[in-house]
């Protein structure tokens, strides 16, 4: 298994960083010496899906990957809010607020696909002054946050049952889904944040030809 690339289906729950440290420690064990792995992109905790490492000399390889495009499926919760934009931060629910009709979702929806102007979420690991903007935000130091241009190839509705809205979309490197929740619920009138996340393919390479991670345990 000592290949440059390996492909993961993440598991929920977990960081990036934890997996990158238990496929290191099985390909050394193999190799009988430490092996350098890293990713070339990483995926929040909550979130599922394809994680790309780049083991021993295709290490040197990993900023390549890091300006593909990505296709990501998505739940937004509408009619609520969160500190983070996703499950870990504080939630609270908006009140006296309208359900939007499905015809107002696919405006909101069809608003944000194209090239948009994103603001990076101040949980992100973007660096203000030196210093990691999560870093600041969590010893409560107000930041302005940069805005970047992004493209929203194409954003579809698989599903909306009220709260719930489950998407499919293919962005731009730079694109942060959280974001991209947050402005739908914004769009709407009744705020929103990210439920559920799984990125399905980056550039060329598809979730399905990943490997749990389980069983590159075994």
């Amino acid at each position: 298994m000592l290949e440059e690339m390996v492909l993961v289906d993440k598991p929920a729950g977990m960081t990036s960083f934890g997996v990158v440290a238990r496929v290191r420690r099985v390909l050394s064990e193999q190799a009988g010496k430490r092996v350098k792995v890293g990713h070339t992109g990483t995926l929040d905790p909550f979130a599922t899906g394809l994680l790309i490492l780049m083991v021993g000399e295709g290490t040197k390889k990993a900023q390549e990957f890091l300006k593909l495009d990505k296709c990501y499926e998505a739940t937004v919760r509408l009619g609520w809010t969160s500190t983070t934009g996703d499950p870990e931060g504080e939630i609270s629910q908006k009140m006296d607020i309208e359900e939007p009709a499905l015809e107002e979702v696919e405006k909101a929806v069809e608003a944000l696909t194209g090239e948009i102007e994103q603001k990076v979420p101040v949980f992100s690991a973007v660096k203000i002054e030196g210093k990691r903007a999560y870093d600041l935000a969590r010893k409560g130091v107000a930041v302005e946050m940069p805005v970047r241009k992004v493209k929203i190839y194409s954003l579809e509705i698989l599903d909306y049952q009220w709260p719930e809205l489950k998407i499919r979309c293919k962005v731009s490197s730079g694109t942060y889904i959280r974001a991209l929740a947050e402005d739908l619920g914004e769009k709407l009138g009744v705020g929103g944040y990210l439920t559920a996340l799984r990125r399905t393919q980056v550039g060329e390479y598809k979730v399905e030809e990943a490997r749990k991670l389980d069983d590159i345990m075994k």
